[in-house]
């Protein structure tokens, strides 16, 4: 306890037979952890429950509440939304945007027990976790696997049949991620010590003998019979002494135990336990009061009688619902029930609970499917295991979905139950991450017309997208393309919008034209139908896939998807719109205020996904500002929670843009560490971007002006083979200044290029005007040439590092052909990337510069001091010193005294100042110094 309280998670699982006494050490482990200080979260598995989503985590999170423990939700920040799938005090599964994801869930349930361990520890205790459902097992191994440096202690009991829960603890013991305890029968000396402590003396040898004959060392069968034999006076206290009697009470198993008890039942009391056991190990009493008729004075009169307290207890997670005292006991009770009264008690229960719950909200439903099924009405039962399914798959527990899915279609006939069931299955195995199982997924599409079969290949399309098997995906559209025919367009739209998306992974000429195209079409009929989520869907992709050629027309669509989400209250998709549109602003103007909104707004509601769509975008906007330091932290922070929460595309851009962060640094053994990770499949479409956006800045800043060219060929390259919705390849901007410095660019070209619509976007419209500029200064416009360096200055303002490259690149024009101001132009360019710790640039400017004619200083100590503008004006770090002094008034004589300088020395450094500064006298001067003091 000591150790988790000071931050070293640990895992344990309890594992054995049914009454062994998991759950007993699991309550004394969970005192001990209170006594101690720690915050108790408590839940448990059930049988009725095996296939609902999440519901022993949701029993725990509600434990905080009953236990009065303090939560700050706020702090849970993003994922409080998710939370709220377990407790709906703090909100509804509609907030939560990504509802579809296990892992946002898992982090946030990581997240809320180090919230609650913050002062003491967090302990974590879940009983009977073999029933627990597929899903349930995701979050845990998870939170698993991200537990050790967290206050918290995870304790789970489960019995040793065969289940997914125990291979789950075993493999997680095998890695050394838990300690699994499996504990045995007692022994015989352990049965004696077990009884001797509930009798608080020791127990006669008769009665061992019985005990240890009928428990077969289970704990719970040895106070069972312990209490059994001392009820019926058979083990008898004589002072502080045990005597057994008459031993007419033969060794038993528990049932002949619960029998005993069953049998002394009147025949209401008796009903009532038997409906109970036929519900399951849990059960409500509101439900049981339905059935049997008995009002709550009488149901609650029979709870608290002895017969009846020995097998049925409150349930402490739930107001109104009550619990056998153990699986074992229900058991017991319902091979008493002839099978006849099962199934006539089961089809009363779900007609009760049908009645009383319309339209079976939330777990009922999965209730009334098992009691439907038990009472032999299978076509109903598969029915409702078909809407729980649906359900669950909303609620993003896409594994549940499946097994729900799965016992719907094994129990249905009816042609269109089978065909409503079999396509909520097959999109639950595509979010499941089933998609192969999906694809060889055989039906009988008899009795289904056309419309219905093409909605079947529809989906299997969108799985062989998701699986990337384009081909596969193409063959499903045509099928449901030649089924649909004449088909009404809104039968038609679905089925555009996955063909849009598997044109766009064809990478193949013309791609993206058909994509538009068919993507427009849904895109219509959508926004007249109305089928909002394919409206948004379709002018989202088309925004993406007209920028290129026209950029208002591709926000205008941007806007448009954005107004239909607002009006069809569609807020996760009016983020997506936003993140998008931010996007555009931050490529035409340089602006990030509205990614950032959109950033704020995701992580208000919860919207994780496009909190991190968001924070890509903004991250490669600080690199192209030369922000190193914060893009730094954003590749950093979203590359972790993207490998964390398993968000693969997020995790590639975030690869892609630290290749970019270290090609605009210069360090090119980061960029080629990143690249690698690029060269699996799926990283071909971002090759464009890597040459022309990572690779040749790298080689510039190396001063390797040979392989920037080649980095920036092949970039183009790559854009004409495989053209992408992606920018800033070089095409439109760096590359049209290279070849004008090299003197292999016409004025023809260039305006060609840049007639391109998509040559507008800030960062390449800075290249292009040098470029221009350099073309003009050829051509003996030098006033021309120079305002447009002015300009491209105004532009490049955002981008410190491209302009000052720019300066670099256009000053070699500018010397060459008797233009502009290439000495400052070097001078600053000289600073920047000394500054920056480029030294390959900086020593290129000072290069130029002799080249020039210019006599270039020895870069000193102090250097950073000068101001700028003195910097540019030539100004040395000495002679700097000797401008402050004169500031303070200074004779020549008292500078030279303090400087440790000859009085002639400080003369000539005074006459150097005014040169430099064009000022004309000493008092001139000190008023300069005086201003930069200031």
């Amino acid at each position: 306890m000591a150790e988790v309280a000071t931050g070293r998670g640990q895992v344990v699982f309890l594992t054995g037979e049914a009454g062994i006494g998991k759950s007993r050490l699991a309550s004394a482990a969970t005192d001990l952890a209170y006594q101690s200080g720690m915050s108790i979260m408590r839940g448990r598995g059930s049988a009725m429950s095996r296939t609902i989503p999440f519901r022993c985590l949701s029993e725990a999170l509600l434990s905080l509440q009953r236990l009065g423990t303090t939560v700050d939700i706020d702090e849970l920040g993003p994922y409080r939304p998710a939370l709220a799938r377990l407790n709906p005090d703090w909100g509804t599964a509609a907030d939560d945007p990504s509802g579809s994801s296990l892992i946002v869930l898992a982090e946030g349930v990581l997240r809320l027990t180090d919230l609650v361990g913050r002062n003491g520890g967090c302990a974590v205790v879940i009983d009977d976790l073999q029933y627990a459902d597929p899903d349930t097992l995701a979050v845990l191994e998870y939170v698993i696997d991200n537990i050790s440096h967290q206050p918290t202690l995870l304790l789970a009991t489960m019995r040793d049949d065969d289940s997914a829960a125990l291979e789950f603890a075993r493999a997680t013991s095998k890695r050394d991620s838990a300690t699994l305890l499996e504990l045995r029968r007692l022994r015989h000396e352990q049965v004696s010590a077990l009884a001797g402590a509930c009798l608080e003396g020791t127990v006669p040898a008769p009665a061992l003998d019985l005990l240890w004959a009928g428990s077969g060392g289970l704990p719970l069968f040895v106070e069972e019979l312990l209490d059994e034999i001392v009820s019926d006076g058979h083990l008898v206290r004589t002072g502080d002494v045990w005597n057994m009697g008459d031993a007419g009470v033969p060794p038993s198993a528990l049932v002949h135990s619960v029998a005993g008890r069953f049998g002394r039942l009147n025949d209401q009391a008796r009903e009532f336990v038997s409906v109970a056991a036929v519900i399951g190990l849990r059960f409500p009493l509101t439900v049981v009061r339905e059935v049997t008729g008995l009002d709550y004075r009488t149901l609650l009169r029979y709870l608290q009688s002895e017969p009846v307290a020995h097998l049925i207890g409150p349930d402490d997670h739930t107001p109104d619902w009550y619990l056998f005292t153990h699986a074992l006991v229900a058991d017991a009770v319902l091979t008493l029930i002839p099978e006849d009264v099962q199934a006539s008690l089961a089809r009363r229960a779900a007609d009760a609970v049908e009645k009383r719950y319309p339209g079976v909200p939330g777990d009922w439903c999965h209730l009334c499917a098992t009691l439907r099924e038990a009472a032999g009405q299978t076509a109903q039962a598969g029915s409702l295991y078909a809407e729980a399914g649906r359900r669950a798959l909303a609620q993003g527990a896409a594994q549940s979905a499946v097994t729900l899915l799965d016992r719907s279609l094994e129990l249905v006939e009816d042609p269109v139950q089978r065909f409503e069931a079999l396509e909520a299955q097959l999109l639950a195995l595509t979010e499941a991450g089933q998609v192969d199982r999906a694809l060889a997924m055989s039906f009988d599409s008899s009795g289904l017309d056309r419309p219905h079969r093409a909605r079947l290949h529809t989906q299997l399309a969108w799985a062989a997208n998701l699986a990337g098997r384009t081909s596969d995906g193409l063959s499903q559209v045509e099928i449901a393309r030649a089924l649909l025919g004449d088909a009404a367009p809104e039968d038609c739209a679905p089925v555009d919008v996955v063909a849009a998306h598997l044109e766009l992974d064809r990478a193949e000429p013309g791609g993206l034209e058909r994509a538009e195209e068919i993507a427009l079409r849904a895109a219509t009929v959508a926004e007249r139908v109305p089928l909002p989520v394919v409206a948004c869907q379709a002018w989202q992709l088309l925004g993406a896939l007209t920028r290129r050629r026209d950029p208002a027309r591709a926000t205008a669509y941007l806007e448009r998807s954005r107004a239909f989400a607002i009006a069809h209250d569609l807020p996760i998709w009016e983020i997506h719109a936003l993140v998008r549109l931010g996007l555009d602003d931050a490529l035409r103007s340089g602006d990030i205020g509205r990614l950032e909104q959109a950033r704020d707004l995701a992580s208000r509601i919860g919207a994780v996904i496009a909190r991190y769509q968001s924070e890509v975008n903004i991250g490669l906007q600080l690199v192209l500002r030369a922000d190193f330091a914060a893009a730094s932290l954003v590749v950093d922070d979203v590359s972790s929670a993207a490998k964390r929460l398993g968000l693969q595309e997020i995790g590639q851009f975030m690869a892609v843009l630290r290749a970019v962060l270290a090609g605009h640094r210069g360090d090119r053994t980061t960029l080629t560490e990143a690249w690698s990770v690029l060269v699996e499949p799926g990283g071909e479409q971002h090759t464009a971007r890597l040459h022309g956006l990572a690779a040749t800045f790298c080689s510039l800043l190396e001063e390797d002006r040979p392989r920037a060219r080649a980095d920036l060929a092949a970039a183009l390259e790559a854009e004409r083979a495989t053209p992408t919705t992606y920018h800033l390849t070089g095409r439109l901007g760096l590359s049209l200044l290279l070849r004008a410095v090299d003197g292999d660019l016409t004025r023809a070209e260039y305006d060609t290029v840049v007639a391109d619509p998509a040559a507008g976007l800030r960062w390449d419209q800075h290249f292009a005007l040098l470029a221009s500029a350099v073309l003009a200064g050829a051509a003996g416009d030098h006033d021309l040439a120079t305002a447009l360096v002015t300009e491209s200055g105004d532009v490049g303002l955002p981008y410190p590092m491209a302009r000052h490259l720019g300066l670099r690149l256009v000053s070699e024009a500018a010397a060459r052909d008797g233009w502009g101001t290439p000495e400052s132009w070097l001078r600053a360019a000289e600073h920047h990337f000394h500054d920056a710790g480029i030294p390959a640039v900086a020593g290129a400017c000072r290069a130029q510069l002799r080249l020039m004619g210019v006599r270039v200083t020895q870069r000193r100590t102090g250097v950073d001091e000068v101001p700028d503008e003195l910097r540019l004006a030539g100004v040395t770090v000495r002679e700097y010193e000797v401008l402050r002094l004169l500031g303070a008034r200074l004779a020549n004589n008292e500078i030279a005294a303090q400087l440790h300088l000859s009085r002639r020395t400080v003369e000539k450094h005074v006459s150097s100042l005014l040169t430099k500064t064009g000022l004309t006298n000493r008092l001139a001067l000190g008023k300069l110094a005086t201003e930069h003091s200031d």
